[in-house]
């Protein structure tokens, strides 16, 4: 019990609180590969093993087989908004546009894979998970493992906002933050969902994969070609120290 709210606790509060910190913006791979090696230490010095932890190399085909079936539809929407001259409006992301090619090729080969998937489904899916299911019933560990997901995009949701300029007010912020994360534990629940039926993170990884790594992509794919950075400006100038973190959407 112990260990799963402590997990819980420092979920909750590592995206918000050390994801406004310089050196994590700037390291954001590395510290995160970090702390998912640290949270699968200490989640087998709890006990906890691979099978837990949906880590078996028995279950990766299943997991691989189901996850490709839940991403190719989410692949398939994002490329069809694009190409649509009707929905392309839909992915005008500010965030995007202030990416030159070489920084939206880091976002989704390094970036969004290592420090945000990798990380976060080895600390939902994996770890959090697997604590909360020894000392809870089922749908009730999916519930909270969900709720503290959805915590866990309380910043970066009121970052994207503020970048967007979207709900300006401070109620309507706040009401915008709610519904982002309450949707966001319900994704949540979709790849407990995944892991469930898998028995492999490779699942949930795999759609998350396809989320965060093709909506910016389909954004990109959706500007006009004279609007990259070194062409025409933009209107969000590209800075390589930028609070965008498209990865943690």
């Amino acid at each position: 019990m112990a260990f799963a709210a402590a997990a819980c606790i420092v979920l909750a509060g590592y995206n918000n609180l050390a994801g406004v910190q310089p050196w994590h913006r700037r390291w954001y791979p590395a510290v995160n590969a970090l702390a998912a090696a640290a949270t699968l230490a200490a989640a087998a010095a709890s006990g906890l093993t691979p099978a837990d932890l949906g880590l078996r190399r028995e279950r990766l085909w299943s997991g691989l087989r189901l996850g490709a079936a839940a991403a190719a539809p989410v692949v398939a929407a994002f490329g069809l908004a694009a190409l649509t001259p009707a929905t392309r409006p839909l992915l005008n992301d500010q965030r995007i546009a202030g990416l030159d090619r070489r920084q939206l090729a880091y976002q989704v080969l390094l970036r969004i894979p290592v420090g945000t998937v990798a990380w976060e489904e080895i600390a939902f899916r994996g770890v959090l998970q697997a604590a909360l299911r020894r000392v809870l019933a089922e749908p009730a560990a999916t519930a909270v493992g969900s709720a503290v997901f959805g915590l866990w995009h309380i910043r970066p949701t009121a970052e994207a906002l503020a970048v967007n300029r979207l709900a300006a007010g401070r109620g309507t912020r706040i009401t915008a933050v709610t519904a982002v994360a309450a949707g966001t534990a319900g994704a949540g629940a979709l790849l407990s969902l995944l892991r469930e039926r898998s028995g492999s993170l490779a699942a949930p990884v795999l759609l998350h994969l396809a989320a965060n790594c093709v909506a910016p992509l389909a954004s990109a794919l959706a500007r006009p070609t004279d609007n990259w950075p070194g062409q025409a400006r933009p209107s969000v100038p590209s800075k390589p120290n930028s609070p965008y973190r498209p990865s943690e959407d």
